[in-house]
């Protein structure tokens, strides 16, 4: 299974957003020097998030993102695949008959690992930025007790 940077980064800077909870427009640079992503990286990053509606931008010296909905409205596979990730976790296409061996047959943990997928990929529509920062505040809450 492969997730790459792309995709946790694009998740980790919403859900920054969300946490801040802005009403004025967070700049790239904020964002960059809280969660240590390069910001050339989130440049395209939140190009990509802004093209499928998902943060909205406001240009000049005050400049920055906002989120284009609640984050209860924003799932986190709306994200993953705003950024053109996905989670695969065969290396077959699942309507070839062939498997991922090159063989004519599916290798023997081929459903294992297509499960996993449907599994992970079910977490990540059912679960959204507002989940995330519930858990944030909610571990924050208990280091603090």
């Amino acid at each position: 299974m492969k997730l790459t940077s792309k995709g946790r980064y694009a998740v980790m800077a919403m859900a920054d957003l969300a946490k801040t909870n802005a009403i004025q427009p967070i700049s790239l640079t904020e964002i960059s020097l809280r969660q240590g992503i390069s910001i050339s990286f989130l440049e395209q990053i939140f190009l990509k998030l802004k093209n499928h509606d998902l943060v909205k931008s406001s240009r000049g010296p005050s400049g920055g993102y906002l989120l284009s909905r609640s984050p209860n409205e924003i799932k986190l596979s709306s994200i993953i695949k705003a950024v053109d990730e996905a989670v695969k976790t065969v290396g077959c296409k699942k309507e070839s008959k062939k498997g991922c061996n090159g063989k004519s047959i599916k290798c023997i943990t081929h459903n294992l690992w297509d499960d996993l997928e449907t599994h992970i990929n079910n977490f990540f529509e059912k679960n959204t930025l507002q989940d995330i920062i519930f858990r944030v505040n909610n571990n924050q809450q208990k280091e603090l007790n």
